[in-house]
């Protein structure tokens, strides 16, 4: 259990080590727009972050399974595969609409609207 926490505690510790010269910029004009639009930075990095490690510890772990399973039968080498590479597509569909929904958060003008 600790081995698998102590790479979780270095993102952790990374990401609040690169949020922090964010963290530390004053607000110019409106208080609450500036600390929503560091909060939206914020959360855009952790979002394709926590994807694209996810994705690909889960890409490794895919192939590994399949190498794996076409040693130990070569006849189901054409179907394994087949199943591999529809794995990886639907894995790294994933990871994109990931970006997308970063990439959104990140592109919203947050000055043009009101926070009430």
């Amino acid at each position: 259990m600790k081995k698998n926490l102590k790479p979780f505690g270095l993102l952790l510790f990374f990401l609040v080590l690169l949020s922090a010269p964010l963290l530390a910029q004053e607000a110019t004009l409106d208080p609450a727009r500036t600390s929503l639009f560091k909060w939206s930075l914020i959360i855009g990095g952790a979002i394709i972050t926590l994807a694209v490690a996810t994705g690909a510890y889960c890409q490794a772990k895919a192939i590994s399974s399949a190498c794996e399973g076409i040693s130990r039968n070569p006849g189901s080498g054409r179907d394994i595969r087949f199943l591999l590479i529809f794995g990886l597509v639907l894995i790294e569909t994933l990871v994109i609409y990931a970006l997308l929904i970063t990439i959104i958060i990140l592109m919203v003008q947050w000055g043009k609207y009101p926070l009430t």
